[in-house]
């Protein structure tokens, strides 16, 4: 942006965040190792000597940017480090008060509403924008009541109640509102548990999911060690303008437009899977419903394993020992996410149950990928001093690494034998997590079905190796005595938890590990980066790229064209996420991009993964529409590829993309509903542009990723109630023109004909004026460099 600013004729330091910028390097750290004590330092070893150049671009970044501060890798991931650090609840400036309020690059930031600050995810796109002082855009919101009531079962974790409330609310239909939460049940709550359901709010479709603060919030505030004279003021500042809240008070409770709510002593222990956080199973289910995906179509709860194969195994030599592995089979267990890893009552109910388990004799597999990377130091912290981090390590849950790992995909290799088998049998082997996201293909390629849990049944069933047990009524594991131990006998209670929290989760643990967290990374500490304002380009980079977004951007702007004849490159059905769209994890082998990275040099060990290319928009077209597991409609069978319609060949989507391009063709995409739910993935819709994609046409979208088609000047199309690709007739082979007027209004009706003959109208999803503006400007950071240049 700097960049294009200058080539405008204006002052590139205009680009500079005017807003408090905090920056926080969560995504790059990989599971390469596992299982050994040294396994934190060998992966933050390999994620700097990998991810050096990006390093070095953030570190020039903290230098020629005012206004920002970047916490360095090695630190946790952002939203537990913002909960337990960053988060001001109330900011005190020149004599002034005023509440926080965030917006950030992850979907996930709504995990800052459990403690009473407004927060909300957006894209890349929109937060540069927001950085540089351009207000949020948005339709005033529904604001939806969830009224807790109750008080949970002594053996019920966060976690439950999360992936519970993620269901009814997906049912609701709460995308593009806010959820409030109130009622006598929030007092049964901690901060830790309110920010556990925050957290997981892109799951359940919501824009906010909003915890007033009360004296539970106050108390942790002491408790993760802030300031005293601040907490005072925090507190005073609330109640003057009313909005401190009383839970057991119901005439504190506000008008809604819409009230729902939850009984939390009807939730049951629960997993969510085998492919969508929202499709919540009871713990007591679980066995039954696997086997029932097994045999279902290919779908959300469909694997189309033949009846036949269902009791199929593969056996396999794994250190000179024999093992087998079946459909359902664990391969993959990880402690990982901000989601848990920020709540001390479930990572200490996981160590509980670890050493009720070693004391008993069990173990895990050692083929099981086990894995343990907290959202912070502090969560090692209470682990050691409460004794249990012994326990998990000798479960194999050491410590990894401190950052996102396996619930973004960074998961790592699995050992060649266990890939061999599940390839030779084809077999549906199972991810366990403690995570928010377990979309296909995201987790790990080999893992076609994820199950969402709480860290005491990741290790649950990580003893048990398998999915296909009623831990009720079969035994987790069989002692060497001959002993069957069922998963009660080693779950531990709230009580005994809340105990050892009391005890060892303290204030000065906390300032312990915040106080050097900007400077504890001593290879962070020693990058040389350089200092010039303006970013010196390497031609030779395969990380650092300077993107083609503002090529031929002049200050003049041009009228709004129609989509003549545009050809659809994808057909896709509901739920296709920005993981679909945008892949973050590894880079196939077969792909474009790998084709790309090997015609500069580069060896697969060197890939490393779409995340961490992030800064290359070469690789990152090619990865466009790049998931394993990408279900279009063309081909009618899982596979990153498409028809180029004008031969019928079958091929990569890039490679199809190009050809369209290089002949001048506009490209579409067919959607059905929630497209583009998940990450907040700017990607998903840089990478679509640079394909050569004017619109999107869907049933319905997910809030962060049409706000960032309408930043990148992809118009964001919708059918009209009633109507769907099926009920008009649309094949996908057809021709599209989308007439464009010269004046265009928010969410105004627009023509669409076809080749056919056919018309029909939809939907123009721009919702606001401003909106329209970015539209004209052809994205908001045309719109942006062009009013700094004239500053």
């Amino acid at each position: 942006m700097r960049d294009a600013v200058k080539a405008l004729g204006g002052d590139p330091e205009q680009i500079n965040p005017i807003c408090p910028a905090d920056l926080v390097i969560d995504h790059s750290i990989q599971v390469d190792f596992n299982r050994k004590s040294d396994s934190l330092q060998k992966n933050q070893d390999l994620e700097f000597d990998r991810n050096r150049e990006r390093f070095q671009f953030l570190k020039w970044g903290s230098k020629a940017f005012r206004n920002m501060r970047i916490i360095p890798p090695g630190s946790g991931i952002v939203h537990q480090v913002n909960l337990e650090y960053l988060a001001r609840v109330v900011f005190q400036r020149d004599g002034l008060y005023y509440p926080d309020s965030l917006v950030g690059t992850d979907s996930h930031t709504t995990m800052i509403d459990g403690l009473g600050v407004l927060g909300w995810g957006v894209g890349g796109i929109e937060a540069e924008a927001v950085m540089l002082g351009q207000p949020i855009s948005m339709v005033l919101p529904e604001v939806i009541g969830y009224q807790l009531q109750g008080t949970p079962d002594t053996l019920i974790t966060s976690t439950d109640i999360v992936l519970t409330i993620t269901k009814h609310l997906r049912q609701v239909g709460v995308v593009g509102k806010f959820v409030e939460f109130f009622g006598a049940g929030v007092a049964q709550l901690s901060i830790a548990d309110r920010a556990t359901i925050a957290n997981m709010c892109p799951e359940y479709g919501a824009t906010a999911a909003f915890f007033p603060v009360d004296t539970v919030s106050i108390h942790y505030l002491q408790q993760t060690g802030r300031d005293p004279e601040k907490l005072r003021y925090i507190t005073q500042y609330l109640k003057a303008v009313g909005m401190f809240r009383d839970y057991s008070d119901e005439t504190q409770d506000p008008k809604y437009t819409q009230v729902v709510g939850l009984d939390l002593g009807s939730v049951v222990p629960c997993c969510s899977g085998p492919k969508r956080p929202q499709d919540r199973v009871p713990v007591a289910d679980m066995k039954a419903d696997f086997q029932q995906c097994l045999g279902n179509p290919q779908g959300f709860k469909g694997f189309n394993v033949a009846a036949d194969r269902h009791g199929e195994s593969v056996e396999f030599q794994y250190n000179g020992v024999d093992y087998s592995l079946s459909h359902g089979s664990v391969v993959i267990a990880a402690i990982t996410s901000c989601t848990n890893t920020s709540n001390p009552s479930v990572m200490l109910g996981a160590g509980l149950l670890a050493k009720k388990a070693i004391e008993l004799g069990l173990s895990v597999k050692p083929y099981i990928k086990t894995s343990l990377s907290p959202g912070s130091g502090v969560v090692t912290y209470y682990l050691k001093e409460s004794g249990v981090m012994d326990y998990l390590s000798q479960l194999g849950f050491e410590v990894v690494g401190y950052g996102c790992m396996t619930c973004i995909g960074n998961s790592g290799p699995l050992p060649e034998p266990v890939v061999e088998s599940i390839t030779k049998g084809d077999l549906v082997a199972v991810g366990i997590l403690s995570g928010n996201r377990n979309f296909e293909g995201r987790v790990h390629p080999n893992t076609r079905a994820n199950y969402l849990a709480s860290p005491p049944l990741v290790i649950a069933y990580a003893i048990a190796g398998t999915i296909c047990i009623d831990f009720e009524k079969e035994p987790i594991a069989v002692t060497g005595e001959g002993k069957e131990v069922f998963l009660r006998d080693i779950w531990p209670t709230r009580e005994e938890i809340q105990s050892v929290e009391r005890q060892f989760v303290i204030p000065a643990m906390f300032k312990e590990v915040y106080d050097k967290i900007e400077n504890v990374n001593e290879r962070w500490n020693s990058l040389v980066a350089p200092s010039d304002k303006l970013y010196t380009w390497d031609p030779k980079s395969t990380y650092i790229k300077s993107p083609p977004f503002f090529e031929g951007l002049t200050r003049e702007l041009k009228n709004p064209e129609s989509i003549s004849d545009a050809y659809v490159l994808l057909n896709f059905g509901d739920s296709v996420t920005t993981d679909h769209i945008s892949p973050a994890g590894n880079i196939a082998r077969t792909s474009p991009a790998a084709r790309y990275l090997t015609s500069r040099g580069l060896t697969p060990r060197e890939f490393n993964s779409y995340g961490s290319r992030r800064g290359n928009d070469a690789v990152m077209a090619r990865g466009t529409f790049a998931n394993i597991r990408l279900l279009n409609k063309f081909l009618g069978k899982q596979a990153p590829k498409t028809l180029y319609l004008p031969t019928g060949e079958t091929m990569d989507v890039f490679d199809a993309a190009e050809r369209y391009q290089e002949e001048g063709r506009p490209l579409l995409v067919l959607a059905g509903k929630e497209y583009g739910s998940g990450s907040s993935r700017d990607w998903a819709a840089k990478g679509p542009f640079l394909l050569g994609i004017k619109a999107v046409l869907a049933e319905s979208y997910e809030r962060i990723h049409r706000s960032n088609l309408v930043g990148m000047g992809i118009i964001p199309l919708e059918y009209l109630p009633e109507q769907t690709a099926t009920t008009l007739g649309l094949t996908g082979h057809e021709r599209y023109t989308i007439l464009i007027p010269t004046l265009i209004t928010p969410r105004m009706l627009v023509d669409v004909k076809l080749d056919t003959g056919k018309s029909f109208q939809v939907r123009m999803r721009f919702d606001t004026d401003v909106e329209l503006t970015y539209f004209r400007h052809g994205g908001i950071l045309n719109y942006m460099i062009r009013k700094m240049a004239d500053q």
